[in-house]
This record gives structure tokens, C-alpha cells and sequence, in this order.
């Protein structure tokens, strides 16, 4: 399959034609990849049941893991939703279009090959310009998980779309660099007390302040085998850069020492020290790069791209500082924890 490639300019936007030949490679049952504020998504219409499958395939998804059907406006979600409880009314008028997604009772519109066989159906509106004026412009609801081969770190930039699926789609979209850089929070609203099944840019404690009374749910850690998460897909392996990877926890000087020790037992051109801006210069062993600022925020912009950094350099281990600093990196460190299969090393505060 020959790909095309074409860009969105946040000044200048779209070539009008450009964009109408989006929509239509949409219409007509193709796929995509296209920039949102969160990561790069791979569209397909939601409606269709052969585009969906087309894009597990391209990705070499689980079909039982749902697609989230992404809208430019609220009318949209009429043909869609079953149901919209009140909860979700509050929830959209104080984050869309933004980085939430919500799940809702599907109606019969909606086929089953993009819900995983679920009756409950994933949307969200994004605030992406570029992004919501594809979705207008094609006159249907795209469904779009992110655009990677699936179990792969996330694509914040076309480039590493092209890097997994060239070839493998009909168009990707280069928008430049996300905003954000990790997926949305997922928050079911169709059950009595609002579930958070994936935590994401906006925070637990964001949400509690809208809606009161907001749960996460149990088996996100994944630290308890025996739990199973309610999201199909956080059952999955996800994140993963090719090496194997630990996260060390605990104090900042002991969190260097530890990693320096155990980089210490490889050959330097073979591990990677996943580190800040703040520790970037404190590591004497190892590949080190960092995934962004802590005090300025950008970990979860820079996340993916350091995880991708890796793979090109050919590491066989990685050893990560955790970034587990407030409520604001509920979302970094779980997908940091599932990248690492929830290796994790905790150090004693003596």
C-alpha cells in the first residue's frame, strides 16, 4: 500500500483539497493517522465495521480491545450514546473538547467490531483543531486508537507513526508534536459511582471537583494479578520499548546511586538510564535520555519519544527514575509501570 502524506499547520491549517481527500479516504472505509492534543490516532469510520477491522489489523490489535469513537460537536453523540446520564453532561461542559473519554451505552449504530463486542461504546471530542475538522469534514465519527503497532510506545510525532505503519494505511497527517503526549482519561459513567479506567492528562482529583464522587478502578495497578482491570485493554501489554525495563522509587540520591550499581554490571552501550532534565547529568553509566522537565512538567510530552529513543540505540535493559511526584503523574506512571510490566524496585528511606 502506498501511504500519502500530508500536514496540518495549527496557523494555517489545512489545503482545503488535502483535507477533503482525508475525509473521503475516511468515507470510503480507509485509514488515517491523524494529530490530536493527546497522541497521533489511527481513524477509521466508526461506523463501519470493515474499518475497524482493518485498523486491528494494521495495527495487530486485540479485537476485543474497544476503539474510542472521537466527534467534532456534542449533536454528534446523539447517534451514538444510548443514554447520557448527568454525571456525563458535567463532565463534558467542564473538558470538552478535550482530553477526556467517556463511555456510554452504545445505541444499534454503533457495530460491535468497534466496541470489542462490548454494549458500551468510548467517545470523546478532541480539542485538537486539526483534529475536529477531519472529523467534520469526513461526516462521521472516526474511530482512532493511537497510531503505533500495537504494545509499542505511543506516537507523539508522524514521524513515529511512519516508523510502525507506513505502508500499512492510506495517509498520515503530520501535525508536528502533541500537546500533551499520553492518551486520555477514560471514565465510565454508565454505573451509580463514575470509574476512572485509565488515568490520563486530566487528573482524579480534576474530576472530583466537577462531579463529587469518582473511583479508580482496582485493577489499574496491575500489581495485584488476581484483579483484572474493566478496561479490555489495560489488560494488555502497552508502552513497551524492546528492552526490558525496571523502575527504581525512593529518594532522589538513592534512586541515582541504586540505578548507577545496577548499570554498573553492563556495558555502557547497552543500557539505558531513563532520567529528568533535573538528573539528566548526575549518571556516569549507561545510554542515558531524558523524558522532560519535572519541575516545569513535560515528562508526559516526552515520555513515548524517550522510550522510542531507546530502540533506536539498540539498549537490551533499561532502568527508569520513577516520576510518581504528585497527582499529576497518575498517568505517566501508569504508563510507565506497564511499559516495565510493573517491574518496579522500591528503596528503603533509611
Amino acid at each position: 500500500m502506498d501511504t500519502e502524506w500530508i500536514c496540518f499547520d495549527a496557523v494555517t491549517g489545512y489545503d482545503k483539497g488535502e483535507l477533503n481527500h482525508a475525509a473521503q479516504i475516511l468515507r470510503q472505509g480507509g485509514l488515517v493517522a491523524f494529530p490530536t492534543e493527546t497522541v497521533y490516532g489511527l481513524g477509521g469510520d466508526g461506523f463501519n465495521p470493515q474499518a475497524a477491522k482493518k485498523i486491528y489489523e494494521a495495527k495487530g490489535r486485540p479485537s476485543d480491545n474497544p476503539l474510542i469513537l472521537h466527534i467534532s460537536k456534542r449533536e454528534e453523540l446523539d447517534a451514538i450514546a444510548a443514554r447520557i446520564p448527568g454525571t456525563a453532561e458535567k463532565l463534558m461542559d467542564a473538558f470538552w473538547p478535550g482530553p477526556m473519554t467517556l463511555i456510554f451505552e452504545k445505541t444499534k449504530a454503533v457495530p460491535y467490531e468497534t466496541t470489542g463486542g462490548l454494549d458500551t461504546v468510548a467517545v470523546r471530542m478532541p480539542s485538537h483543531e486539526g483534529a475536529r475538522q477531519l472529523i467534520e469534514s469526513a461526516g462521521v465519527p472516526v474511530a482512532a486508537p493511537s497510531a503505533n503497532t500495537s504494545g509499542r510506545p505511543s506516537p507523539t510525532t508522524a514521524e513515529h507513526v511512519k516508523e510502525d505503519l507506513w505502508g500499512r494505511i492510506d495517509m498520515i497527517i503530520d501535525g508536528g508534536l502533541v500537546g500533551i503526549g499520553v492518551e486520555s482519561t477514560i471514565i465510565d459513567v454508565t454505573e451509580e459511582t463514575p470509574t476512572i479506567l485509565r488515568p490520563g492528562h486530566i487528573t482524579k482529583n480534576m474530576i472530583a471537583k466537577v462531579i463529587g464522587t469518582v473511583q479508580m478502578d482496582a485493577g489499574l495497578s496491575g500489581l495485584d494479578q488476581s484483579v483484572k482491570p474493566k478496561a479490555p485493554g489495560m489488560k494488555y501489554r502497552h508502552y513497551a520499548p524492546k528492552a526490558s525495563m525496571t523502575v527504581i522509587q525512593g529518594k532522589k540520591e538513592a534512586v541515582i546511586r541504586r540505578i548507577e550499581e545496577l548499570a554498573a554490571e553492563y556495558p555502557k552501550e547497552k543500557v539505558g538510564i531513563l532520567a529528568a532534565d533535573e538528573t539528566l547529568s548526575c549518571y556516569t553509566h549507561g545510554q542515558v535520555v531524558s523524558a522532560g522537565s519535572r519541575n516545569e512538567h513535560t515528562i508526559e510530552q516526552g515520555l513515548y519519544r524517550a522510550l522510542r529513543e531507546f530502540d533506536h540505540m539498540g539498549v537490551s535493559v533499561i532502568f527508569s527514575e520513577s516520576f510518581a511526584d504528585d497527582d499529576r503523574s497518575e498517568a505517566i506512571m501508569n504508563r510507565l509501570l506497564k511499559a516495565a510490566g510493573q517491574k518496579i524496585e522500591y528503596l528503603s528511606d533509611k
